[in-house]
This record gives C-alpha cells, sequence and structure tokens, in this order.
C-alpha cells in the first residue's frame, strides 16, 4: 500500500455510515450537563479521563488530535474552551460540526494527517487531547513531535494508545480462547492480511507500535509524562487478563 492514509481515511468515512459507537456524536444532555460543568470525556474505551487532568475550561484552546465523532470536542466547546477538531476523516469531522450546529457551540474543524499539523503555528494550543488513534497510522514518533511543537509552555498532551501486546496474539485464535503468539511488534495489518482482505472487511488498517516508540517518543519530543492509568477492552477476551490499553498526560517542558 502506498497511501495508508487515504485508505483509512476512506475505511473512517464508511464506519461513520455504519454506525461505528465511536461515530456516534453526542445528545443534548451531555452537551446541557457540560455547560454545567457536569461532564467527563474517554481517551480509551471505559475510564474517564480524570478531571485533575484539565486546567480549567473557560478559553482553554484545546486541539481534538484525530479526535473526529462528535464525542469529545462538543462537550469541551460547551464547558468553555476554544475547540479544534483536527481528523484525517471528513465524515467525522462532519459530526463534530453536526452536533456544533446543533447546540449553537463555536468548533473549528480541520482535515488532516496527524503526523502534520503545519496547518498550526508553534504553541498555538493549551492541550492537545488526542484519544486511542495512532493504531491508525504506520508511524507514531512524528505524531509526539509535532503534537509538542504546537504545545505552549507548560501545555499538556493527554494521549490514549494501545497495549503492544494486543497485537501479538493470532487474532482467530484469540477469539476462540487460545493465546497462540504469532506477530511481532511492531505489526502491521497490511503485513499480515493485506489490503484486498481489509476493504472486503471493510476496515481500517491497524498498527501496533512498540512502547519505546508510544513513552519514549513523547519523551524525546520534550514532554514530560506526569500521569498514567490502564484501561481493558469491552469485548476482547485478553483483556479478562491484562488491561490493554494505556493513557498518559504528559507536560512540555
Amino acid at each position: 500500500m502506498t497511501d495508508i492514509r487515504a485508505f483509512n481515511r476512506d475505511a473512517w468515512d464508511r464506519q461513520v455510515q455504519g454506525g461505528n459507537q465511536w461515530t456516534v456524536p453526542v445528545g443534548p444532555e451531555s452537551i446541557a450537563r457540560a455547560r454545567a460543568d457536569d461532564w467527563s470525556v474517554l481517551l480509551t474505551e471505559n475510564v474517564p479521563v480524570p478531571r485533575e487532568w484539565f486546567p480549567p475550561m473557560r478559553g482553554l484552546r484545546i486541539l481534538g488530535l484525530a479526535c473526529g465523532g462528535g464525542q469529545q470536542g462538543p462537550i469541551f466547546a460547551a464547558a468553555g474552551a476554544q475547540v479544534t477538531i483536527f481528523d484525517n476523516s471528513p465524515a467525522q469531522l462532519a459530526r463534530d460540526r453536526e452536533v456544533a450546529a446543533r447546540e449553537g457551540l463555536d468548533i473549528r474543524t480541520v482535515e488532516g494527517d496527524m503526523r502534520d499539523l503545519s496547518a498550526f503555528a508553534d504553541e498555538s494550543f493549551d492541550l492537545v487531547f488526542h484519544p486511542v488513534s495512532n493504531l491508525f497510522i504506520h508511524e507514531i514518533r512524528p505524531v509526539w513531535r509535532e503534537a509538542a511543537r504546537v504545545l505552549r509552555q507548560g501545555g499538556a498532551l493527554l494521549a490514549g494508545f494501545m497495549q503492544p501486546i494486543v497485537y501479538i496474539f493470532d487474532f482467530e485464535e484469540l477469539d476462540k480462547g487460545n493465546f497462540l503468539v504469532r506477530h511481532t511488534i511492531p505489526y502491521s495489518d497490511i503485513e499480515v492480511y493485506g489490503e484486498e482482505k481489509l476493504r472486503a472487511e471493510d476496515r481500517p488498517a491497524e498498527f501496533g507500535h512498540s512502547l519505546s516508540d508510544q513513552l519514549a517518543g513523547q519523551t524525546e519530543a520534550g514532554l514530560a509524562i506526569v500521569g498514567v492509568y490502564e484501561d481493558h477492552h469491552a469485548d476482547l477476551v485478553l483483556s479478562r487478563h491484562i488491561p490493554t490499553y494505556l493513557a498518559t498526560r504528559a507536560v512540555k517542558l
């Protein structure tokens, strides 16, 4: 495959059409609670992000990085933040605009590659919110470098991502409860399944990254990791034995 970004852009547009749970925007009741400062958001699948990980929302400049879908961005905007949502999928960005129009919110949307934030000047944001999404790109160190560049000094990156152990098992056997190690990290759906099979199954290509790329990648970009928590998939057999998500809070030095 020569253009992973284009492949996954089209795949996620179809996920929106199919009603994937991460493409369903928040309802009016969630916006009403956020306006009353009663809100929570997810970086991973189930565990809400600790509220102490956020500065006061009023006037906070937030970049939702690979964060389309109308789920977190509208909550931030309703709580008083200045919100920009950056995503690879036009259909996902349309979800944020849909909620903004419905609720009278001011949300800027920008389409692009999470590895290239050249649309934004240095130190443009106080907070970068990056929910589980870097599994849809084959290289992530540029993501951390760009996130650090657009953050002001002292600003924070909140990121969620997959534990690499998720990708080492034979997935069909894992569904049967058989833990057969078959793959290595870094992992690529393209190498394991091929583009034709992924298209036939109508799903985005996923990539498993090492913890060195996930964690050292952040620190080498000039960020200090000051908070960590784990989470589990709701429907993955492996999650019965070990947390399968990791979330970090990192501050720009």
